[in-house]
């Protein structure tokens, strides 16, 4: 309130009283102070209201003439202002953290003192089948219903995580939980999905356990030979026999180099980045693969090429000379003597380009064509010794594929052969107004 301005109020009408009662003798005077103070209380009571009616709108414009108010109302409005800017800032502070939780990759679940569930993320909804609407205030005892959890959570020390299995769409999950308690009887879950990292560990250790098994069998091959060979007396073995078993060690040595090469090869595609990619004449590349195709066949079967010329695309061709030659070894390999191959290079309807290679070979069951480009997949472990095979081939020609932005096609019948494909999208072909622009180009220098 303004006090200055009430005693002076005060004080002219009290000298105006005195003045009146001087001046005529009368009482008058006390008459007109009575009169004046209750003019003022009457407006001040006016202002009052006014006042009171503003500070109940939290949302209402300060008013204007509030008389000995006015410095009050400016005090309540500059400390209202403040204390709405940070309640704002206290929001989107609250609005920004909620958001992150809700960003996070790994499933969180806030709950009371019983395990009711008070808030989850998206991601603990997905991990953990539940629906933050209808489930607030539930048990998640209740909800998640694993005997595992139940017992974890009822031990009230979790020095350690806990591993449950949930079942979702057909499928088991491998699910990690841990509980943190945190201010006063709230507990914290945190929920990680580790079905992906556990099967990349059983990918890891059934590749060591593939490339010792496949090393082990050369190697103990070797070893025998040359065991016998350095015990055995001098006149033990004859010429022959020595010969043959050189022979013997130097496929297996060969056996194991292949194996060694087919990894390299792998794990330089699979961990390198991809080079800058440049124009490929495929017509040419598969004719210099073809003298190593018919080597191998040796005239152990009916080869048909069939190659569309200057069919070009962009990519390494390094890398595509593999692709190409693993499909048309597999080819020549498991199929019979006697039998037809066909290489076909052509356009498509939709733009892009097809390799094919097709043979009227033993054929492939359907429920082994999904798992053919995995490590070491082998159909008849034995036939694929038999012919030499690496069981790398096809999984290096799939990362290859990827690479290219190309699609490895396998169709296959039992008996009946098999179609190899590696299907090009339109924009990895070399458009032919760009190859004739780069012919002249090369004329004119």
């Amino acid at each position: 309130m303004r006090w200055p301005y009430h005693l002076i109020v005060v004080a002219f009408f009290s000298g105006l009283a005195e003045l009146t009662q001087y001046l005529w003798q009368l009482s008058l005077g006390w008459w007109v102070l009575t009169l004046s103070c209750g003019l003022a209380l009457a407006s001040n009571a006016k202002y009052k209201k006014r006042l009171e009616l503003w500070i109940k709108e939290s949302n209402g414009e300060r008013p204007s003439h509030l008389g000995p108010f006015e410095s009050l109302s400016l005090d309540i409005h500059t400390e209202r202002k403040s204390h709405d800017s940070a309640l704002s800032e206290a929001y989107e502070t609250n609005d920004a953290i909620m958001a992150a939780a809700q960003a996070l990759p790994i499933g969180i679940v806030t709950m009371d003192k019983d395990f009711q569930i008070t808030w989850a993320n998206q991601t603990a909804e997905a991990l953990l089948h539940l629906r933050l609407q209808q489930d607030r205030g539930h048990s998640l005892l209740n909800l998640l219903r694993s005997p595992a959890f139940a017992s974890y959570a009822n031990a009230h020390e979790w020095a350690e995580p806990a591993i449950v299995k949930i079942t979702r769409g057909g499928q088991s999950h491998s699910i990690m939980l841990r509980l943190v308690k945190y201010l006063r009887d709230q507990y914290l879950l945190i929920a990680r999905d580790l079905t992906q990292i556990e099967k990349l560990e059983t990918t890891r250790k059934d590749f060591v356990a593939n490339v010792s098994h496949e090393l082990r069998t050369p190697l103990t091959v070797l070893t025998g030979f040359v065991e016998t060979l350095k015990d055995a007396p001098a006149d033990a073995l004859t010429a022959e026999q020595r010969e043959q078993y050189f022979n013997m060690m130097y496929q297996q040595a060969q056996r194991m180099e292949a194996l060694v090469s087919d990894l390299l090869t792998l794990s330089n595609i699979e961990t390198s980045p991809s080079a800058a990619f440049a124009k490929v004449d495929m017509d040419a590349l598969i004719e210099q693969e073809r003298q190593q195709i018919e080597a191998l066949s040796a005239k152990r079967h009916r080869l048909e090429w069939d190659i569309t010329p200057d069919l070009h695309v962009y990519g390494d061709r390094a890398e595509l000379a593999s692709a190409l030659l693993n499909l048309m070894t597999n080819a020549v390999r498991y199929t019979p003597a006697d039998g037809l191959i066909k290489i076909r290079w052509a356009p498509e309807i939709d733009g892009g380009a097809k390799f094919s290679v097709i043979d009227n070979g033993i054929g492939i069951a359907s429920e082994h064509i999904p798992r053919l480009s995995e490590r070491f997949y082998r159909v008849d472990r034995g036939r694929s010794r038999e012919v030499g095979g690496t069981g790398l081939g096809l999984a290096i020609a799939k990362h290859i594929a990827l690479r290219h932005e190309t699609a490895l096609d396998i169709q296959s019948k039992l008996g009946q052969g098999s179609t190899f494909s590696l299907i090009f999208p339109p924009e990895r072909l070399v458009s032919t107004d760009t190859s004739k622009a780069s012919e002249e180009t090369v004329s004119a220098s």
